[in-house]
């Protein structure tokens, strides 16, 4: 094909597939730069007090150990705009895995090797890192994550309720989750005199910039941060963490290059978690399933150093007409490290919570759990009364239905056995909203016919080289393969980081914006190019969503079955199949990718995932993937993915929604639902492991299955 038939909306392949698969693509870690030393930190061994000494003497009588640092000897740096940076500034220790040290090797094995050697004493003081309904410290913040405000209400919720036919009161449990990318944090730094460049692991360059900028006492042009290649992050690299800040402290006191990569069972301590929350739903409903009340309370914690306040009740605030609507955040400070962002953060908590609900609800009216939905789907956002730029959930709820054959379900839970196997379905809606940020692009038309697109995008496995190169493509009126993309430099302009499902709709709107000013320069152009071309820049206002009159949300529907043996009580997910509306789909390729690996990560969050807290020693006690469980090939069954054709023009030029986070959306709950219906038991709190079914199940008097048919055996 030619011209701009493989471009925006065509099924292109990935352009950076050949280098990952041969093994040349290069990330944070594999920048061999003359004289690089390594670092390893020391962790502190203790949940709350402060450093009393660092014995270092065995560790530099190490060989190849080059240097130990110390808050007392460390090169001496601003105090950050992130608290989560102020490492290895002062004695305290605000949490358990908190750097107290460095060691600075010829070898990572030599690191390594040093940092065990140090020796550092402690006074520990009392701590507390246990969440609990009614805590005492628990506190209604002003704001909760994204400036939401903490508290919301419209109508009178206690009439409400007490009005209702219907009514439901239930709680349930997020436990902590870890993002666990597959390319753990790491950063190379270099300082060349008074210039820095650094290679990291990160969402975002720009906001690496600025912060180092600042630590460091740099004009941001001495200063040149670079991700070329990024092993996944899903939040947890959406904002600088602590070893972009070792490795520069380490670079400058050694006067060496110095790489900095965290040991995996490090990452939960440092690099954020997404928050327990604690979840309390109260809906009411008429005889005919009508929604009158909705009362969502969410008790979250946060860390003693930063505030971060999961915003788990905000779907509630967008999904459902009720004329009676209060959504409350609480958050409890405690000695644990400081929460952060994680792939759908406050949507994925609070979906799960809410559509457990609806399902309850529509199992007490007895009313179909789809047609529930139906039911209360509102005119406009009922949070704000702003009209939808358009909400195809019905459309996504229905066309989920017939491809997943809802209409021969018995609603009877407990109807479909097989030896020990119980069988279920379970459905869920999902929600997220639409955002862009300022980017800044250049567009450059080159001599011979091809152009050269800049934009300081990060690639995290989305495909955003490849999603760039077509909107470019599109716009310019060329194939893709007429169009170089330069991405992942800070020293390209403004760029938001890869988040919050805003990366394609901020980049790709700068990017349109270039290329229609390059057109518009070529258009007057008379003659050949110069040997340079002719360029544009473009920079986006950002303000699309902020100032919109419209409420812009993406939607979708997941549909589960699951399989629940009550012999072992294991429960395995043998279809998942979701239907999502985010406007034009730009490339159904890398967007097919995105909503299964959403949906896949869901189920983990359904089945094997939990970080808890150690309430003894204040750590989180599975911090590696030997303990801490996600998916794998065998624990995947059927997982599908649809779209249906959605046009809005109140978007962005290219009428994208953002992928990268909806599919996680409402996939657990789909899944816990799925169980209630194969067993009649519900369960409130995830995961769904087999030692939690499998009590459940007794403790309702559900009588041990006979051996039957036996799946393979999950993993761990």
């Amino acid at each position: 094909m030619t011209g701009t038939e493989t471009a925006l909306g065509a099924p292109v392949e990935r352009r950076e597939g050949p280098e990952k698969v041969t093994g040349t693509a290069r990330y944070a870690a594999e920048h061999h730069v003359p004289g690089r030393a390594h670092a390893r930190p020391v962790p502190a061994a203790i949940a709350r007090g402060r450093v009393a000494g660092v014995d270092t003497a065995a560790a530099l009588a190490l060989p190849g150990v080059l240097a130990v640092l110390t808050h007392e000897n460390a090169p001496r740096s601003a105090e950050p705009d992130d608290p989560v940076l102020a490492v290895l500034r002062g004695p305290r220790v605000p949490h358990r895995g908190w750097p107290v040290a460095l060691v600075v090797g010829e070898t990572p094995e030599a690191a390594r090797e040093g940092a065990a050697a140090v020796r550092v004493a402690y006074e520990a003081d009392g701590f507390d890192v246990t969440l609990a309904e009614g805590h005492r410290d628990a506190v209604v913040p002003e704001t909760a994550n994204g400036g939401y405000p903490a508290v919301t209400a419209h109508g009178d919720t206690g009439a409400g309720l007490a009005a209702a036919a219907a009514r439901i009161d239930v709680e349930y449990r997020v436990p902590p989750l870890h993002n666990h990318p597959m390319e753990p944090h790491a950063t190379t730094a270099r300082w060349d005199g008074e210039a820095l460049t650094v290679h990291t692991s990160s969402q975002g360059t720009t906001a690496v910039r600025r912060e180092l900028a600042r630590m460091f006492a740099l004009p941001p042009d001495r200063v040149r941060v670079l991700a070329e290649h990024v092993g996944g992050g899903f939040g947890s690299k959406g904002t600088p963490r602590p070893d972009v800040v070792l490795a520069v402290m380490a670079a400058r006191h050694t006067g060496r290059p110095v790489t900095v990569a965290l040991p995996r069972r490090y990452l939960p301590s440092v690099v954020g978690h997404r928050a327990p929350t604690l979840h309390r739903l109260r809906l009411g409903a008429d005889a005919e399933g009508r929604i009158t009340a909705l009362v969502h309370e969410v008790t979250t914690h946060t860390s003693r150093i930063k505030e971060f306040v999961e915003q788990a009740a905000v779907p509630a605030r967008v999904m459902y007409r009720a004329p009676a609507l209060r959504t409350v955040h609480r958050v409890v400070p405690l000695d644990v490290p400081t929460p952060s962002w994680m792939r759908a953060p406050g949507e994925c908590p609070g979906m799960y919570a809410l559509e457990s609900a609806m399902d309850e609800l529509a199992v007490r009216l007895g009313v179909d759990p789809v047609e529930l939905r139906i039911r209360n789907e509102p005119d406009t956002e009922p949070d704000s009364g702003r009209p939808f730029s358009s909400r195809h959930l019905v459309e996504c709820l229905r066309e989920g239905a017939r491809r997943f054959g809802w209409t021969g379900r018995d609603p009877r839970p407990g109807t479909r056995a097989a030896g020990s196997l119980l069988t279920g379905t379970g459905v869920a809606a999902a929600t997220y909203p639409v955002l862009v940020a300022p980017c800044a692009a250049t567009a450059r038309a080159l001599p011979g016919g091809d152009f050269l697109v800049r934009v300081n995008a990060t690639d995290i496995g989305t495909g955003a080289r490849t999603v760039c190169a077509q909107i470019a493509a599109e716009a310019l009126g060329v194939g893709p393969d007429r169009v170089a993309v330069e991405i992942a430099d800070s020293d390209i302009g403004f760029a938001p980081v890869a988040g919050g499902s805003a990366g394609t709709a901020s980049w790709g709107w700068a990017v349109h914006e270039a290329c229609g000013r390059l057109i518009e320069r070529l258009a007057g152009t008379a003659g050949p190019l110069p040997e340079e071309g002719v360029g544009a820049a473009a920079d986006t206002t950002g303000t699309a969503d902020a100032e919109s009159p419209f409420a812009r949300h993406a939607f979708g529907a997941h549909f589960a079955e699951t399989s629940v043996d009550t012999v072992t009580g294991e429960v395995r997910v043998t279809r998942m199949l979701g239907v999502f509306a985010a406007g034009r789909i730009l490339n159904p390729r890398t967007a097919r990718s995105q909503f299964i690996g959403g949906m896949t990560m869901g189920l983990g969050m359904a089945l094997t995932e939990d970080g808890p807290v150690d309430p003894a020693f204040g750590d989180f006690a599975r911090p590696d993937l030997a303990s801490y469980h996600v998916p794998v090939h065998a624990d995947v069954g059927s997982v599908e993915a649809y779209w249906v054709d959605e046009r809005d023009d109140r978007l962005n030029p290219m009428g994208g929604k953002g992928i990268g986070e909806i599919g996680i959306v409402g996939a657990a709950a789909a899944v816990g639902n799925a169980v209630h219906h194969a067993t009649g038991v519900r369960f409130r709190e995830l995961p769904l492991t087999p030692d939690r079914v499998l009590t459940g199940l007794l403790d309702h008097g559900h009588p041990p299955g006979t051996l039957g048919v036996r799946s393979p055996r999950r993993n761990g």
